[in-house]
């Protein structure tokens, strides 16, 4: 990467993330190349975004001939690609459910907390508005998920003041102390992500949904990280076989194209004019996560997907028991899985030396490394990432 770039970079684009300075040029699945021919096999995808993989022909083509049309128009118009991508939300959730579609992660959680708030509006004497969520979540960068989100640190006193109405519990069982006459929902994610990849357990969830339901609280599941099939099927929320209030998901529903969706079964619950968004849901992003959702769909029912997350956890468990001087713990479901380290400066250590070996991992929090891979990963992808990986830790033990 040129010394040029570089310092344009640091000149124009403004200092929000600590980066590595590779300029990557080109990808093929799993394998990214860079500006002088290296190439890196991707267990990031993005941070969970090119669920198929880089380069994908199909969704290349999608792109091709949507821009060659209409990219966008307005939502004050009907938009054919979202009205399918709505119905196979729907279809391959199980759930019957409308869908809102934004542009991000965050924007679909700010919409998941408009509709519980209109909810406790219409549906309660006094007005319920707080939410509840767990420490060590992550909701989102804008000034309300941030304060939705269960991690001090993100509370910066620069940006306050925050919005009230929310609070954090440190366990599923407290929940239920915690719930008051002015509660109506509880926002969770079933593996926390940023906060660790740390699943939560299937009866506790089931518990704590049955409840909700029972006193009309809804149950948010944030969902943009675990969604379209990164733990192995379509929503975890599948896998927990529960049915949420409200469903969010963004990252690898588009493939790499920014898109958000927040899914519901209070069908009824906007009206005109409650809720918008100028790009959200155009042509461009639903025909594309259209496209995405059918690769995957596919990909699924012929196992591949199955074949794909027990060769990868088959390869992380030996890693695991080779390095054990390393590593605490092996957590995570699916295809988003984590290895406790176990101090924060040796997990430094592990994500540069694994970026000089050629492999792209990342962190997450409880000093855990975070691995994401493209869903389509191929088992040599598999075999070369957790070589290089293998390379890496030997030079640290």
């Amino acid at each position: 990467m040129s010394e040029e770039l570089k310092n344009i970079d640091k000149k124009y684009v403004l200092n929000t993330y600590s980066k590595d300075y590779v300029n990557f040029k080109s990808g093929i699945n799993a394998t990214l190349f860079d500006d002088s021919g290296k190439d890196y096999i991707d267990f990031t995808s993005g941070i969970g975004v090119v669920s198929v993989g880089h380069g994908n022909k199909q969704v290349a083509d999608t792109i091709y001939k949507q821009v060659s049309n209409i990219t966008h128009t307005s939502n004050l118009y009907m938009i054919e690609p979202q009205v399918k991508l709505a119905q196979q939300i729907a279809k391959l959730s199980g759930y019957d459910v409308g869908t809102f579609f934004a542009n991000s992660g965050a924007e679909a959680n700010e919409g998941a907390i408009k509709i519980a708030r209109k909810y406790g509006e219409k549906n309660f004497e006094k007005k319920r508005y707080k939410v509840i969520t767990l420490e060590h979540s992550f909701h989102g960068r804008t000034i309300t998920t941030v304060k939705a989100t269960g991690q001090d640190k993100f509370h910066a006193p620069h940006f306050a003041p925050y919005p009230d109405g929310f609070s954090y519990d440190n366990t599923i069982d407290d929940i239920y102390n915690s719930i008051d006459d002015e509660t109506v929902a509880v926002m969770i994610e079933l593996v926390q992500g940023e906060g660790g990849v740390q699943p939560f357990d299937k009866k506790d969830i089931q518990e704590l949904a049955k409840f909700l339901n029972d006193n009309k609280i809804l149950l948010i599941v944030d969902e943009v990280q675990t969604g379209v099939y990164r733990t192995g099927e379509f929503l975890a929320s599948n896998l927990y076989e529960i049915q949420p209030d409200i469903i969010t998901l963004a990252k690898g529903l588009g493939g790499g194209i920014p898109i958000g969706a927040v899914i519901t079964k209070h069908k009824d619950i906007f009206e005109p004019g409650d809720h918008g968004s100028t790009f959200g849901g155009n042509y461009l992003s639903t025909a594309t996560g259209l496209e995405v959702l059918n690769i995957l769909e596919d990909y699924k029912v012929s196992g591949k997907l199955d074949e794909a997350i027990i060769y990868f956890e088959e390869k992380l468990d030996s890693l695991y028991k080779k390095y054990s001087n390393l590593f605490l713990e092996s957590v995570g479901l699916g295809l988003m899985r984590g290895l406790r380290v176990k101090d924060e400066e040796t997990l430094t250590s592990i994500v540069s030396k694994a970026f000089e070996n050629g492999v792209l991992v990342l962190k997450a929090g409880k000093n855990t490394l975070r691995l994401l891979p493209v869903l389509t990963i191929s088992k040599e992808e598999i075999d070369e990432g957790f070589k290089r990986l293998g390379d890496a830790l030997e030079e640290i033990s």
